[in-house]
C-alpha cells in the first residue's frame, strides 16, 4: 500500500452544529467587461490585463490608492476583477470612485481609438467574509451575491441601452450597501441618483432588491418594483351558490365631443382639415413617462412654433 506523507485535510464543520464568531465584515467590489465573450479571442488577454489597471488608476485619481494596496482576496475573473476592502470606506467607493472610473474609461477609450474599448459593470456589496490570505479566501454568500448582482438583468440592460460613447460605467448596489452608505447620508451622492430595481439573473434562482447608479447616463433608467407580488387570484365559486344578480340598467348614452378637433364615426372620403388655434402643445392625462427617469421630454430640432404663427 502506498503511503502518503501529507495528512488528510480537516473535515468540514457542519452548519448549525455550534456557535462560532462571524468573519469580519468586508466591502466587496466586482467588475465585469461588457461583451467580453463576444470579442475575438486575441483580445481576451489584453482585456483581462487592462481591467485591474483601470481600477488601480481610478483608485489613485480618487485618492483611494490605499484600497488597492491593501486589497483583500483579489482575483481575476477572466472578464473582470474582484477584491475586498474595509467596509467603512464604502461611501468613498460609491462616490467619487465610480464617477472617477467613468472618467478613466472615457480617457482610455478615446486613446484606444476604438481598438479595444472597455465598458464596465460594477457591483458593490458588504457582508461577513473570511480572509485566509490564500486563493481560497473571501468565499461566502456575500461574495456569491456580489457576482449575481453583477450578472443581473437591470445592470446589463443599462449598458445595452445607453450610448456606448458616453456611458462607460453602470453600477449596481446591494440593498444592504445602499441602506448603510447611501440612505444614511454618508455618501456624497443624493439618493435620487439611485434607482431601485429587482435584480434577477437568467437561469438562476436569484432575486434581490438592489439599486442602479450610472455616473454618466445617456438613456432612460427604468424603475422596476423590487418585490412584485403575484396577481390576485380570482374569487372561488362555490357550487350551488346563487348566480350574481344581473344588472339590467341601460348603459349611459355616450356623447362624443371634440371642442378643438374632429371626430370620425364612419368612413371619410377625400381630405380632412382641422384648424386649432387654442392648443400650443400636447395634452396628456395621467403619467406620460411611466416608470422612466431621464429623457422624458420630446426632442425638437429647429423652431418648435414654425408654421403656427
Amino acid at each position: 500500500m502506498r503511503e502518503f506523507d501529507s495528512e488528510l485535510p480537516q473535515p468540514i464543520t457542519g452548519s448549525y452544529t455550534r456557535s462560532r464568531p462571524l468573519p469580519p465584515y468586508r466591502g466587496i467590489l466586482a467588475v465585469d467587461a461588457k461583451d467580453f465573450t463576444g470579442r475575438p479571442a486575441i483580445e481576451h488577454e489584453a482585456v483581462s490585463r487592462v481591467v485591474p489597471e483601470l481600477l488601480r488608476t481610478a483608485l489613485s485619481r480618487a485618492h483611494l490608492r490605499d484600497l488597492w494596496d491593501d486589497r483583500l482576496f483579489p482575483a481575476s475573473t477572466g472578464d473582470g476583477y474582484v477584491f475586498g476592502f474595509d467596509p467603512t470606506r464604502m461611501p468613498f467607493v460609491i462616490h467619487p470612485l465610480l464617477l472617477t472610473l467613468q472618467d478613466v474609461l472615457t480617457d482610455y477609450n478615446i486613446l484606444s481609438h476604438g481598438a479595444v474599448p472597455v465598458r464596465l459593470r460594477v457591483s458593490l456589496h458588504v457582508g461577513p467574509l473570511p480572509d485566509t490570505g490564500d486563493e481560497f479566501g473571501g468565499n461566502g454568500t456575500a461574495r456569491n451575491d456580489t457576482h449575481r448582482l453583477l450578472d443581473s438583468r437591470p445592470v446589463k440592460a443599462v449598458l445595452a441601452s445607453h450610448k456606448e460613447n458616453i456611458t462607460h460605467v453602470a453600477a449596481i448596489l446591494s440593498d444592504r450597501c445602499y441602506e448603510d452608505a447611501v440612505a444614511s447620508g454618508y455618501t456624497g451622492r443624493h439618493r435620487d441618483h439611485f434607482v431601485e430595481v429587482a435584480a434577477t439573473v437568467d437561469g438562476k434562482q436569484f432575486s434581490q432588491r438592489a439599486w442602479i447608479y450610472v455616473p454618466q447616463p445617456s438613456g432612460p433608467l427604468y424603475e422596476e418594483p423590487a418585490h412584485a407580488g403575484p396577481a390576485p387570484a380570482p374569487e372561488p365559486v362555490t357550487e350551488g351558490a346563487p348566480a350574481p344578480e344581473r344588472d339590467d340598467t341601460p348603459a349611459p348614452r355616450v356623447r362624443n365631443s371634440a371642442p378643438h378637433g374632429a371626430i370620425n364615426t364612419g368612413t371619410v372620403h377625400g381630405g380632412q382639415s382641422v384648424s386649432n388655434h387654442h392648443v400650443a402643445g400636447d395634452h396628456v392625462a395621467g403619467n406620460k413617462a411611466g416608470r422612466v427617469r431621464g429623457f422624458q421630454g420630446d426632442q425638437v430640432r429647429g423652431n418648435k412654433y414654425q408654421g403656427r404663427q
